[in-house]
């Protein structure tokens, strides 16, 4: 990249604070949500960690991200932590970067447009009736259910309905989910495993299980595709059909699955876990719930939600926008600047890793008044008026914003009016919740609730 014409830091901005000594970053690695944020109300809102000779910079205040992700982005390439991503994503959208990311991200952008996710909700709603259908027997039995699991395999089963045209459930829906829990299990910690992956540790065999058996499945659907030579009109037929422009030839086999890796994966477990901590804050917030069920019954009036009445259900989404403020799905994204830079005053040398955290910076207190109540109102337009644009950044920001943003929020928005309809549900006494912030942020222990009939 030429960086000629880039800004350039000042050679007399200050080095952050942060922790001493040449590991200092080892200990966000084994225990991240809990030191970074004790190291940001230490040392302020950009933080510098050492490892060897690497440093690492915290910056949680909104400027900071906003200069990284939109101002100064062309300074920025992903960081390192992307190439471990790569074990299993490949070259795909998440984790390319360059001719590569804008040749792939144009060509897809068309499957994503808001008008294209209206004709989803359809299906979206569909697959959520189904599994309420599951649901009719534990429901009358009082037994109880994983919502986290529940909501991994809805959210898998509308990706891959909506965007490859194929049916995923029961042992295949089960088979997957387990790899991609490997999967981000291995990547979301730090040993030495992690560092070199031709050990033959259990968790590396583990992994390489995990990831042969996704391959396999996604190279079974695209070999499908290619045998029925059909334009199914979903996602999966317009990578097979894409041309590069210079040249003629099609994506190999090897590029199209990347691409529906990544979106098989990140299309799925981010909306699940932003639905199932969805789940638990409303069995904690009883008034909350009760103003949701309000509003469903006075827009909805018992009927299935469409895309149509999303406008309607504006405290609704302001659930699913405040249940994502306090447990991001995607809780940090690295970059890595390709020249010197300065953020917030502090110099910023070229190959460090910049950790924009967004568990820290949706709690910052000078943009978020009791920045850990649940209270969806906080995103009502007036009070969201004078709130900086970074102070909230669930989908990341600027050029490399999250493609799948608007689908994530339509599919959330639809599945929490249909299943909230019919049911509210409850923590079953005693179960431990606790945070798992591997790539992305899981209840370490799952999340067992009851369902309780909603009456009319």
């Amino acid at each position: 990249m030429d960086t000629s014409n880039l800004p350039q830091a000042s050679t007399l901005a200050p080095a952050a604070p942060g922790p001493r000594g040449p590991l200092s970053a080892l200990r966000i690695m084994r225990n991240p949500l809990e030191h970074i944020t004790a190291d940001w109300k230490r040392y302020g809102d950009v933080v510098r960690y050492r490892i060897g000779k690497m440093q690492v910079f915290l910056v949680v205040h909104p400027d900071g991200v906003k200069h990284v992700l939109q101002e100064n982005h062309r300074n920025y390439v992903k960081s390192v932590d992307y190439q471990i991503l790569k074990r299993v994503l490949g070259e795909g959208l998440l984790t390319s970067e360059g001719p590569l990311w804008l040749r792939q991200r144009r060509l897809m952008a068309p499957m994503f447009h808001r008008q294209r996710i209206a004709g989803f909700g359809a299906t979206m709603v569909d697959s959520t009736l189904k599994m309420l259908d599951r649901w009719s027997s534990p429901a009358v039995e009082g037994g109880a259910l994983d919502v986290c699991n529940e909501m991994m395999q809805l959210t898998l089963e509308i990706v891959a309905r909506v965007l490859f045209k194929v049916e995923i459930a029961g042992e295949l829906a089960h088979e997957i989910g387990r790899d991609v829990t490997v999967a981000n299990e291995r990547l979301g910690q730090f040993d030495l495993g992690t560092l070199v992956p031709w050990l033959p540790t259990p968790r590396n065999r583990e992994f390489r299980r995990a990831t042969r058996s996704l391959d396999a499945i996604v190279d079974g659907i695209i070999a499908e595709h290619r045998r029925s030579g059909q334009d199914r009109g979903d996602l999966l037929s317009l990578l097979l059909a894409a041309r590069d422009e210079d040249t003629g030839e099609a994506m190999s086999d090897q590029q199209v699955r990347d691409e529906a890796l990544t979106l098989i994966l990140a299309g799925h477990e981010t909306t699940a876990n932003a639905l199932a901590w969805t789940w638990y804050l409303l069995s904690q917030n009883p008034e909350v719930e009760r103003k949701l069920h309000a509003e469903l019954a006075d827009v909805l009036n018992g009927r299935l939600p469409t895309v149509a009445d999303l406008p309607s259900l504006r405290y609704t989404s302001m659930v699913i926008d405040e249940s994502m403020r306090l447990y991001p799905p995607a809780w940090s994204i690295g970059r890595s600047p390709v020249a010197d830079d300065e953020i917030l005053g502090f110099n910023v040398r070229a190959g460090c890793s910049v950790m924009l955290s967004q568990w820290l910076t949706h709690r910052h207190p000078d943009f978020w008044e009791n920045p850990e109540r649940f209270d969806p109102e906080r995103f009502s337009p007036e009070r969201s008026a004078n709130r900086p644009h970074y102070a909230y950044f669930p989908f990341g920001g600027g050029p490399r914003q999250c493609i799948g943003n608007v689908f994530a929020l339509t599919e959330a928005n639809l599945i929490l009016a249909a299943v909230a309809q019919k049911y509210r549900l409850r923590m079953v006494p005693g179960h431990r919740v606790a945070l798992q912030p591997l790539i992305t942020l899981r209840p370490r222990y799952g999340l067992k609730m009851r369902l309780e009939p909603v009456r009319a």
